[in-house]
Formats: structure tokens, sequence, C-alpha cells
């Protein structure tokens, strides 16, 4: 009987990482879905929202432990606005302006590369020679399927310079929650950041924004799927393989992520790469192997 859970332990731990990555990717596609019915941020706002008040009566049935001071509170609230806010604001508000739900990805994956060169500058974290080949490498990929889609794929250059925002926001916030967030909760620090990014998008979509939110099909779909999902499920995945020492092999899977968004585009969207688009992709996400292989090796 031992022996049986024992096997059955193993292989969800062999299998999570697989689904947690299948999950992220699915993000891309809800922006997709959902931005044609509402402004970004009210979306974002109101998802961030929803996604706090559920979290709450979890974490006090739970009896979640809380931080302990108004710093903890304040790091928390900085990486949620960073994280959830900038990173997935920027991704939200260029896929509105026409750039397709794989090559946003394909950008947003190089955060392990700008993470490992903020870790370098920040942490102390040494670079060997295949990482540093490999932020080479991983660049030139994404250049080559950026350059290739600029007239079909990207939209207004605006949505470039949004999706490398989202770029250099998640990459920040990964480096300053492993400097100053580690240790908390994660039902607690995770009401704490949705509860700080829905009052950063509601604010900047009170200023900004016409507030426009129509509610369909694909609107509540979208909705749902991102609030129950991903904003808890795909991160509670994430800390259970944390927490079983599944991690490296998150690290070593995520640069999947593009590609698999890139599908999942393929067969909603008809969205196609092609075959220089493919290429590109392929060596992305060699680049990003590539530095992730320390990681994955420690």
């Amino acid at each position: 009987m031992n022996t049986k859970s024992s096997n059955d332990a193993s292989a969800a731990i062999l299998l999570a990482p697989s689904l947690f990555v299948a999950l992220w990717a699915t993000g891309f596609i809800g922006a997709r879905y959902s931005m044609p019915h509402a402004d970004p941020m009210t979306f974002l706002g109101l998802r961030f929202a929803i996604a706090a008040a559920l979290l709450f009566p979890i974490a006090l049935i739970a009896k979640t432990k809380w931080p302990r001071d108004w710093r903890a509170y304040a790091h928390l609230a900085f990486t949620g606005v960073l994280l959830h806010g900038c990173y997935l604001g920027a991704v939200f508000a260029a896929i509105s302006m026409g750039m397709e739900a794989g090559v946003s990805a394909l950008i947003v994956s190089l955060q392990p590369i700008v993470t490992a060169i903020l870790a370098f500058a920040f942490l102390k974290e040494r670079l060997t020679f295949v990482q540093v080949l490999g932020l080479i490498i991983g660049l030139a990929g994404a250049v080559l399927v950026v350059t290739r889609k600029m007239d079909d794929g990207v939209g207004p250059l605006i949505t470039l310079v949004l999706c490398f925002f989202s770029l250099i926001a998640i990459s920040v916030a990964t480096v300053y929650q492993k400097r100053f967030c580690s240790g908390h909760n994660i039902i607690s620090s995770s009401f704490v950041q949705f509860s700080a990014a829905a009052v950063f998008c509601l604010g900047f979509a009170l200023i900004f924004e016409e507030m426009r939110l129509e509610w369909n099909g694909e609107s509540i779909f979208a909705m749902v799927w991102l609030v129950v999902i991903l904003s808890i499920g795909a991160i509670s995945l994430l800390h259970w393989l944390i927490q079983r020492g599944a991690a490296t092999k998150v690290a070593s899977l995520f640069y999947l992520v593009p590609a698999v968004t890139a599908l999942y585009a393929f067969f909603l969207f008809d969205e196609r790469f092609g075959p220089i688009g493919l290429l590109g992709m392929a060596v992305t996400i060699l680049g990003v192997a590539m530095v992730n292989w320390k990681q994955s090796a420690k």
C-alpha cells in the first residue's frame, strides 16, 4: 500500500510540471479571448479583485499565517503590482492592439534570460559560459521571430514596447521577490499581491480607460478561466511543486510556454509562424534552455 502511494506521488510530481506549463500557456489565450470585449486594465483589475475575494475566506478557513509587519506587506504589494499589474497589463494591452498571442508569449519567454542578468547584477549569481551563450542565442531567436512577424503578427510598434516592458517587469519582480518576499505563506501573500494589483489596475483604468467591459460567452469564460485556473490553480500548483522539490522541472520546462501557446493559437485563432518563425522559436527555446541549464543541474 505504501509502495503504491509512493508511486502515485512520484507520478504526480513527474506530470505536474508539464500540467503547469500547459495551464500557464493558456493565459495568453485568455487574453486573446477577452481583449476584444474589454479594456485591458479594467478586465485585469476585476480579475485580480475576484481572485483576492476568493482567497481571503480560504486564508481564514485555513488559519493562514499573515506577514508580521508593514515592510513585508509593502514588499509583497510592490511585487504584486510588478508581477500582475505591469507584466500582465502590458501583455493584455499589446494583444488588444494587435499583437499575436504566440509572439507575445515568445517575447515574455525571454524572462529567464533577463532574470539571469539581473540576478548576476544584484544577487551576485554567477553566469557560466553556456548561460552567456544561451543569452546571445535566445535573443537572436527572438529577434528573428519578431522581425519576421513585423508585418502580419506584431501590430503597431507600441505592442513591441509593451511586451518588452512586460518582460522587464516580470524579471524585476522575480529577482525582487527572491530578495525580499521569501518565506511567506502562498495564500496570504497571493491575497496581498492580488489586492495591490487590483487597486493599481483599476486606478489606471479609471484615469486612462473608458472602463469598457462587455459580458458575453467569451469574456465570461475568459474571466472564470483566468481567475480560477490561472490566478488560483496554476499558482497553487507551482507552490505544490516547489514544496516537493520539483521546482527545477518547472524551470527546465518553462521555456516550452511559447511553443505550447503557439500550438493553442494555431488551432483556436489560426495564428501561423511559418518556417522562419518556427526556426526562430526553436532557437529561442534552445537559448533559454541553456540559461536554465545551471539552475536545473543544481
